[in-house]
């Protein structure tokens, strides 16, 4: 990995984290000083907007881990999984989190249930995401077995010559 595409992807990670800090002291804001007002529940949706802020957060922070372990070349190492594990639970916490959005808000979509089950598909496309970055996370096991080995095998090789 380039030291461009590194900058480019931690640029892009900055920028993103700043996002979601900005949005959850707006959202924490309007918690604190704007009643509710209307028939949709604006004070649990403000909350899973802070918590929904959160998980991107986690998920943030762990692919920066997993850039620099990559820059550093120590992504195949055991240690790499707690970045992956962190990211995919981030990732189920917001597909939960939107779920939760979608059956606030179902009860307004009487009249045209059509958005619920769109904010339902949106929320199973998040869940999707998730099995892809698990999938991912299988790759790095076998890719981190297959290092061992070669270490082994090298180390024995070593003996030998």
């Amino acid at each position: 990995m380039g030291k461009l595409t590194v900058r480019a992807l931690r640029a892009v990670l900055v920028v993103l984290f700043a996002g979601t800090v900005l949005v959850q002291a707006l959202t924490m804001w309007a918690l604190a000083t704007d009643p509710e007002e209307g028939a949709v529940p604006l004070i649990p949706l403000r909350v899973i907007t802070i918590l929904g802020m959160v998980s991107g957060q986690v998920a943030l922070v762990g692919v920066w881990r997993l850039v620099t372990m990559v820059r550093r070349g120590t992504v195949f190492s055991r240690a790499a999984f707690r970045y992956v594990d962190a990211v995919i639970g981030a990732i189920v916490a917001a597909a939960l989190l939107w779920f939760a959005v979608t059956a606030l808000n179902a009860p307004g979509q009487r009249a045209d249930p059509g958005v619920t089950v769109i904010m339902g598909g949106v929320g199973l496309g998040i869940l999707g995401v998730a099995l892809i970055v698990l999938v991912l996370r299988m790759l790095l096991a076998q890719a981190v077995a297959r290092d061992g080995e070669a270490a082994r095998m090298q180390a024995e090789l070593d003996e030998v010559i």
